[in-house]
């Protein structure tokens, strides 16, 4: 009988302990990924040796742009050698191997939004690579009723998900730094 009650009690004392280790914190993946094109960017799209099919074009709320021959083609979420192709394919009835190019002109759908107890919550854009500390920095930092160690970034890229994060693993010297992507979200609750 003692036997089972110690036998209890030591598996009743790990799953105690094993209730207060911190969680292991999940990879975040900082690769560099290609541009893709959004909502309310202005493109220029240019057709070689034909100067009234190229024109410069924004790209609508819905993720649509109108080009002459083709029509309307979603262009949010592509990237700009995926838009020139589908516009290649879209021309061939009409033109004799068409050689399609398209440039980014104006990026102005690469935001991340920044809410909850900072000082200044709202979107902010995305100008190169930017961390959540230089978010949360450009948002004016956190309020006085601010749980710093709370936070959460709520990703949008796909693959979705919620990155919980630390702001004490953040810097800490040995902490991984979280790049933030076009239309992420950080909550500070």
């Amino acid at each position: 009988m003692g036997m089972r009650r110690t036998g209890f009690w030591t598996v009743m004392g790990m799953l105690l302990l094993s209730g207060c280790a911190h969680q292991q914190a999940l990879k975040v993946d900082n690769s560099e990924q290609p541009y893709r094109i959004g909502r309310e960017d202005v493109l220029d799209v240019s057709v070689w040796r034909d100067q009234e099919l190229s024109r410069t074009v924004p790209v609508r709320p819905d993720g649509f742009i109108s080009v002459p021959m083709v029509g309307e083609v979603q262009a949010a979420g592509k990237t700009p050698t995926e838009l020139a192709e589908l516009l290649k394919t879209g021309l061939q009835p009409y033109v004799q191997e068409p050689r399609v190019t398209v440039i980014v002109r104006e990026v102005n759908s690469s935001r991340v939004f920044v809410t909850g107890e900072v000082a200044h919550p709202g979107a902010y854009p995305l100008r190169g690579r930017v961390s959540l500390l230089q978010a949360i920095a450009l948002a004016g930092g956190f309020t006085d009723f601010a749980n710093s160690d709370g936070i959460v970034v709520i990703r949008t890229d796909g693959k979705g998900g919620q990155i919980p994060v630390r702001y004490s693993d953040l810097v800490s010297p040995d902490g991984e730094s979280v790049i933030l992507r076009p239309g992420d979200t950080v909550v500070v609750p």
